[in-house]
Parts: C-alpha cells; structure tokens; sequence
C-alpha cells in the first residue's frame, strides 16, 4: 500500500542531509517498476531521514519503457537535495546498473537495495548499525523467503554452485540489500566486471564481513525479472568469471574418455582377432558421445575467449543518457 505522501515528509528539516557530502548512498537499479516508485521512495526517504546523516539516492533507470522515468523525475523535484537519477540509453542488466551507481556513488558507505520492496528500506539502519560495529561488508540473506518455488530452489542451487566453484562464502548472493565501504566499492570498480556476480566480487575484497538475516516480502506490484534463460547465464557467468574448475573439469573428463576410449579399444580388436565379432551399433554411440563433448568444450572455452576478447576491445559495458543531480544536467557515455 503507497504511503501517504504530505508536505511534511518532503520540507527538508535542519536535521536533512545536505547531498553535497554525503556519508551514505544508496544504489537502487530500476527496470519497468512504476507501480513500486511512489511507495519505495515514500518509505526510503522516511527511513533515511530517520538516520540523521547525509545521504544520497541514486536511482538508475535500465532503460524502462513504462512511466518509471517520470515517476522518478516527479521524485526528484520533491527531493533534488538528496536524489540522484542515471538513465541507461537501452537496458543493459541489473548488475551493470548497480556498476554505473557504484561508479557515480559519493558516500563512504554504500547500500544497494532492489525496486520490487521484496527487501524491506526499513531494515538498512541494520546494516548500518552493524557496518559502525566495524565491519566493512554487511550483506543481507532472506531467512524465510516469500517467493515461488523456481526462484527459492533455482537461488539455493545457486549458492551451492558458487560456492564449490569459488569457495566463496556467502550466505545468499541474490539478496541485493547489503552495505559496502568505499574501499571495496573502489576495487570493484577497477575491475570493470559486469557478471551476475558483482556480489560474490565484492564479498573477495572485503575484510570484515559479515551476513546478517533480513526479512524478505511478496512482490506485491510489478513483475519479476527473473526467468530459465538469467538462471543458466547466471551459471555461465559464475563458472566462467570466478574459477577455471569447468575447465580443469573438462579435461580430467578428456583423460576419463581417452582411457577409456583406449581400453574400448583393444577390446574391440581382441574381440575382433579372436572371437572375430563385428559391430557397429556400439562405435556410433561412442562416436557420438565424443562429439557432444567436443562441442561442449568448445562452448566452454568459447565463454572464456569472449570474455577475453571483450575485455580487449574495452567495449563500454553502458552507455548513460543524461543524469540528472542537483542543479547539474550533462550528458555522458561510458
């Protein structure tokens, strides 16, 4: 239900932040979430107000093609003083969205936080109160989730394969309300990785983290963004941005079907010099075996090769249409 908004939730008080040094940013990508705008910033803007330190907002708008881009205009007539917005020229993905934020963020403490209100803006004086206990990564996992059964099972299976790939640990990559201090931003950044995992990227740089329960909602607007096609290029992105494992798995498995290509082999010719047996059914269905194989592989290394020639070319991973700030209107392409 969308909070109601009055004059006085918008006056900027003496004890509002002033944007021009802000201690906190919160990272918000955006995607086709109108119905959600007028609540999610309602409540987000109460609670940090509430926090009583300077912040900002950044916005990032992934190319919506519904009212998102005038709802979030609207909002930032109410509160220039605190919102940023960066609007993609096309859509480009969640994670590159949360990239450019991170890229354009002042704060010293940066908190990323989904549009759908699934994760409660509520909740980031937690991580807050926890990051000034001294740690510098606090991130978020949903204890009780409130999803269908594709997006929990298809998320844990997830998490499994990060892990043994990466040894990584993290309770929940997907839960996107978590808390960074700048230095991990920073490196996060230098790396230019645009992959499903930024999480997990982060999590590598960090010092003292630290996984906290949050609560975790219905999507009560909107749709979910979430399909069978982001699960598998999530995988690819995971096995293929973080660890060679699929490639070392790869070739012991090669070793596996040489030697036992070798032992059919010498089976086949003993067979054939002493009992004189002939048969073919057998040979195709081996033949065929290799060749899924070696397609296989050459889809795995093909993954890496991409990877590698994208990073020659430095293609940009986005490209920004305006943003648009207090007092500052400018066009940029990354």
């Amino acid at each position: 239900m969308v909070e109601k908004i009055t004059k006085k939730n918008l006056i900027k008080s003496a004890d509002a932040v002033n944007s021009k040094n802000p201690e906190i940013s919160v990272v918000i990508p955006m995607f086709n979430e109108q119905e959600n705008i007028d609540n999610l910033c309602a409540r987000l803007l109460k609670t940090m107000d509430s926090v009583k330190k300077n912040y900002e907002v950044i916005f990032i708008d992934d190319g919506s093609s519904d009212r998102t881009p005038q709802l979030l205009q609207s909002w930032f007539k109410k509160r220039s003083d605190v919102i940023r917005i960066i609007t993609f020229n096309g859509n480009y993905g969640q994670y590159v969205a949360i990239l450019a934020g991170f890229e354009h963020v002042r704060g010293e403490t940066i908190v990323t936080l989904d549009a759908d209100l699934q994760n409660l803006p509520e909740e980031i004086p937690i991580l807050l109160k926890k990051m000034e206990e001294g740690y510098d990564l606090v991130g978020g996992y949903r204890a009780k989730r409130h999803d269908n059964f594709f997006r929990t099972y298809a998320s844990k299976i997830i998490n499994f394969i990060r892990f043994r790939a990466t040894g990584i640990k993290m309770v929940d990559h997907g839960c996107m309300l978590r808390a960074y201090k700048r230095h991990i931003i920073d490196e996060v950044v230098k790396t230019r990785e645009t992959s499903t995992f930024i999480t997990a990227l982060a999590q590598k740089f960090a010092w003292h983290p630290i996984d906290i329960p949050v609560s975790h909602e219905e999507r009560n607007a909107g749709s979910s963004k979430y399909s069978l096609y982001k699960l598998i290029r999530i995988t690819f992105d995971l096995l293929t941005g973080f660890s060679l494992l699929p490639l070392q798995i790869f070739t012991m498995f090669g070793m596996l079907i040489s030697s036992a290509s070798l032992i059919y082999f010498f089976v086949e010719v003993f067979k054939k010099v002493v009992t004189h047996h002939h048969g073919y059914g057998l040979h195709f269905a081996f033949v065929f075996l290799l060749l899924s194989v070696i397609i296989l592989g050459i889809g795995l290394l093909g993954e890496y090769v991409g990877r590698a020639y994208f990073a020659v070319c430095e293609h940009p991973s986005f490209v920004i249409r305006d943003i648009l700030e207090k007092k500052n209107k400018k066009k940029e392409e990354k």
